[in-house]
């Protein structure tokens, strides 16, 4: 009896008793076959606004009208949001590390209070040019153990 239960709930596992979900793009249509997105590319009256809704024709457009931006493993779509994210999260890391850097540059200083207050301009826009190539820098400290410290140096909370 129960290897008959087994083979039987092997077989339901392995042919589905549920339909197979259609996830391909979310219910998303092309803008081109929208209609809805049609009707607002023809309220269009600028050539700016037109040449816009000629653009996003290409994308895939909800039951509203609007584009969507898709996020999976499909590479096809890899421009929408992987261009931009490395983009961000370089900035991001250009602005921390001249951060980080101008702090270091006027930690000595005997008024380093002063200069976190009012920003010494010169010296921050050579912490941020030098910053443009964090990416390399934080990989070089890194492997050197500059860009850590040991856990016997961190102080713990005694809770």
């Amino acid at each position: 009896m129960r290897r008959l239960f087994a083979v039987l709930i092997s077989a339901l596992l392995i042919f589905g008793f549920a339909p197979v979900a259609k996830a391909d793009v979310a219910g998303l249509t092309p803008c081109s076959e929208s209609a809805r997105f049609q009707q607002r590319a023809s309220t269009a009256k600028t050539d700016q606004a037109k040449a816009r809704f000629a653009m996003y024709s290409q994308a895939v457009c909800g039951a509203d009208g609007l584009p969507h931006l898709i996020v999976d493993g499909r590479w096809s779509h890899a421009g929408d949001f992987v261009i931009p994210g490395i983009a961000f999260l370089y900035i991001a890391g250009t602005i921390g590390w001249a951060g980080r850097g101008y702090l270091q540059a006027v930690r000595g200083d005997k008024d380093a209070a002063m200069k976190e207050i009012q920003i010494d301009l010169p010296l921050a826009i050579k912490s941020t040019l030098a910053a443009a190539k964090w990416p390399l820098a934080a990989f070089g400290e890194l492997t050197s153990g500059k860009l850590t410290e040991d856990d016997s140096k961190v102080t713990i909370s005694p809770r």
